[in-house]
């Protein structure tokens, strides 16, 4: 039985006994249904308020989660499975942990005759070289404008 349903009941029960409400135990006791009748119908209309509320907040929540996933990038990597699943080479030297600075900052590419990509920064840019970890080779950089050139 729900909480109105036993209020009702209640109710009717009163009714049914044909108590005499003119009796201060009468007038109590029709006071004490009265109160169960509006505690009721003020805590159905709470449950009605928090079923529609918690509905509200999940329809956020499934548009937040759309708005996340226009925003990020599908094709990157986000989910921590899917690192386990990609196969690495246990021989290449890695630099785990290696700091570029600033996040801001410009990461640069580049690629030595024996075909190990290098990453670095400005910094490393600036100071005009970098060894190539796998085969030790220097690579060097210039600042000079393609104007020189012509």
């Amino acid at each position: 039985m729900t909480i109105s349903e036993k209020s009702a009941y209640l109710k009717g029960l009163m009714d049914g006994m044909k108590l005499n409400t003119e009796s201060d135990e009468g007038k109590m006791i029709a006071a004490i249904v009265d109160l169960l009748g509006d505690v009721t119908r003020k805590i159905t209309d709470i449950e009605d308020t928090t079923i529609a509320i918690s509905d509200e907040l999940d329809e956020i929540e499934e548009d937040l989660d759309a708005i996340e996933d226009f925003i990020m990038d599908e094709d990157d990597y986000d989910d921590e499975d899917e690192y386990e699943d990609e196969e690495w080479d246990e021989d290449e030297d890695y630099e785990e942990g290696f700091d570029f600075g600033d996040e801001d900052s410009t990461i640069y590419e580049v690629q030595c005759a024996c075909g190990e990509v290098i990453n670095f920064d400005e910094e490393t840019l600036e100071a005009g070289s970098i060894a190539c970890p796998n085969c030790g080779e220097t690579l060097e950089f210039s600042f000079e404008d393609d104007e020189d050139e012509e």
